[in-house]
This record gives structure tokens, sequence and C-alpha cells, in this order.
């Protein structure tokens, strides 16, 4: 898969370190030494902005999708697109088809909902998109170990648990997104 387009899910809010701002200047940083170009959430506060501020200050081209209602609140005005939807499902499923590959930087629940809609499509065969997680600072690792468990109690294929790469690294995360294979497998269980 060649990847053109990242759409990134990271929070509106900075939290509680400044290496989360950080991770989102590299992958932005990142994002454009490759000639990529960002698709995200549109809003111009939190991890969202740090992101799109990059790029955009890097000369690279930014997408925002962004709801009616959240608009005059937190809108980037800055950016070379900026879709408006009606609603948050349009969004997810505008910066979906508008992208080639999803990254969840840290973040809270819309992130977490974000990205775990983006693999669910994928495992369902609705689209064949590579998903990955940038887990700075290890934000990430208690859900990673979780999604391992819920393969040990087969709720998850091992198969559909390597569909969500994850990495620390932003090259290192482009890299394995641009050569992953979706798997070939089913996703419900045999009875055995």
């Amino acid at each position: 898969m060649t990847l053109k387009r990242i759409c990134v899910y990271c929070g509106s809010n900075p939290g509680a370190r400044p290496e989360y701002r950080a991770a989102a200047v590299a992958l932005g940083t990142t994002i454009l030494d490759r000639g990529l170009e960002l698709v995200y959430g549109g809003a111009s506060v939190g991890l969202m902005g740090v992101i799109a501020d990059t790029v955009i200050g890097g000369g690279g081209k930014v997408i925002g999708v962004i709801p009616h209602r959240l608009k005059p609140e937190v809108a980037h005005l800055g950016l070379t697109e900026l879709h408006e939807v009606g609603s948050m499902h349009e969004r997810k499923k505008m910066m979906l088809d508008l992208a080639d590959g999803m990254i969840a930087m840290p973040g809270g629940f819309g992130t977490f909902e974000e990205i775990f809609e983006a693999v669910t499509w994928g495992q369902l065969r609705l689209h064949h998109k590579p998903c990955g997680m940038l887990n700075s600072c290890g934000y990430f690792d208690l859900l990673l170990a979780f999604l391992d468990h819920a393969v040990d109690e087969r709720f998850i294929r091992r198969e559909h648990r390597a569909n969500l790469l994850a990495s620390a690294d932003p090259a290192d995360l482009l890299d394995r997104m641009d050569s992953w294979l979706p798997p070939d497998v089913e996703k419900w269980w045999q009875e055995s």
C-alpha cells in the first residue's frame, strides 16, 4: 500500500506531559518529511492544533473535518481544506474515506472510539487500510495489553489484533503501516 494521506486521531486537550506535544510535532514533521497529507478532526485546540500547525508551518496540506456545531468553538481557520459535516458519524466516515491509513495519538474517549471504529471496519473488510497507535510515553501500554488479553480470551483473533500496529516512533509506525497487508481471515470463530 502506498500512503499519501494519513488521518490522525488525537486529543483536543494537550495532556499532562510536554512529551505528548513533542510527539505531535514529531509525527507532523515525519508526515511532512515523507510528503504526506494530514487528515484530522479540524480543531485548533490540544494535540489536534499542534499537529495541524506543525504540518501547515512546514508548507504541508492539512484537511480538517468538523461537525457544524463544533465549528464556532474550535475550528482551525488556517487549514488547506475544512469540510463541515452534520454529525460525528459523518465526520469519522469522511476522515476514513479521505485517508490511506489512520493513526491514534494520545487522547480521550473520542480518540479511542475513532481508532476502534476504524479497526473494526477493517476487521469487517469495509476498508483495507492500516491502523496504528503512536504510543508516546507508553500511553497505550495498558490498552494494548488488554487487547492481547482479549486475544487470549478468544474475543479477538490474533490476526485481527495485528491490524492495530503500535510504535513510539513516528517513522517506524509509518514504515510498518506502509508495508502492512490485511489478513485473510474471517472475523467469526468456529465453535470447537
